[in-house]
């Protein structure tokens, strides 16, 4: 049994007073761990966790899905609150210089907080299970089409610049929940990587308005419907509304829209 609520999302629900962004953050509560899904773009995961009467305190990790700092930017107001949980992330999401050249050239990686990060670390290469169950998926091949708007985001790597290829990009898994990020691997690669039964899956698909075809959508939502029957799916963030609408019109209400405060249960 689980329970995951969002605290940061770009999107506002029910429960009044919290604070919206473009980022996303999600706390995961299994049987024996306590788990934040990332952090936001700033401090308002914090905020929104406190008006929710949620301790940070009592988190055993943080998993970071990728470098971005829409996921990873409010990583150091946590390890303020939080001087014990272990942080989940690849390698190479703190070696990389991230950007995008949507509608303007500007960085999408985060200051990452080096000194309250010692000791703390658990670098992820490849798709490993964790002792306290938590499988993390690395690595994820690309089998299906990536999303369309991957083709703005890139990266400095040892003084070259190149299109991001999302080697640091991390899933996590556990206890039938596929946390998927934002799925910059795609949503489908990511599903066919997870070596487990997976009942919930949660995340943005990063499926942008402006860039993803209809007919396209119509066949992607197809496909999950037929390959995964009884998998339910929670998107939000950087999945477009016209694009939930498409994807909805075929899954019903297989998928659903999370927004800030929003809970989800096994």
């Amino acid at each position: 049994m689980w329970t995951a609520t969002i605290l940061s999302d770009n999107r506002c629900g029910k429960t009044k007073g919290l604070k919206t962004e473009h980022g996303l953050s999600v706390y995961l509560e299994t049987e024996h761990l306590s788990i934040l899904l990332d952090t936001g773009a700033s401090d308002n995961f914090s905020f929104n966790a406190k008006r929710l009467g949620l301790d940070l305190r009592r988190i055993d990790y943080v998993f970071l899905s990728h470098g971005h700092v829409d996921h990873s930017g409010g990583l150091k107001y946590f390890l303020r609150e939080n001087r014990n949980a272990r942080i989940i992330l690849s390698d190479e999401a703190m070696t990389g210089q991230f950007f995008s050249d949507r509608g303007y050239f500007h960085s999408l990686s985060p200051n990452w907080p080096q000194k309250q990060m010692d000791g703390r670390v658990i670098g992820v290469h490849h798709t490993t299970r964790l002792k306290d169950g938590l499988c993390i998926i690395a690595q994820i091949p690309h089998m299906f089409v990536l999303p369309e708007g991957n083709r703005h985001l890139g990266v400095v790597r040892n003084g070259c610049v190149i299109l991001d290829d999302f080697c640091h990009e991390l899933a996590l898994y556990v206890d039938g929940l596929l946390f998927s990020g934002c799925a910059h691997n795609g949503i489908e690669n990511i599903l066919a990587a997870c070596p487990y039964k997976v009942d919930t899956v949660v995340g943005g698909f990063h499926l942008l308005d402006d860039f993803e075809s209809e007919g396209y959508l119509l066949e992607l939502a197809q496909r999950l419907t037929s390959k995964y029957p009884s998998v339910r799916f929670f998107t939000g963030h950087c999945t477009g509304n016209r694009v939930f609408s498409v994807l909805k019109s075929v899954m019903k209400d297989r998928l659903q829209m999370f927004t800030c405060g929003m809970q989800i249960r096994s």
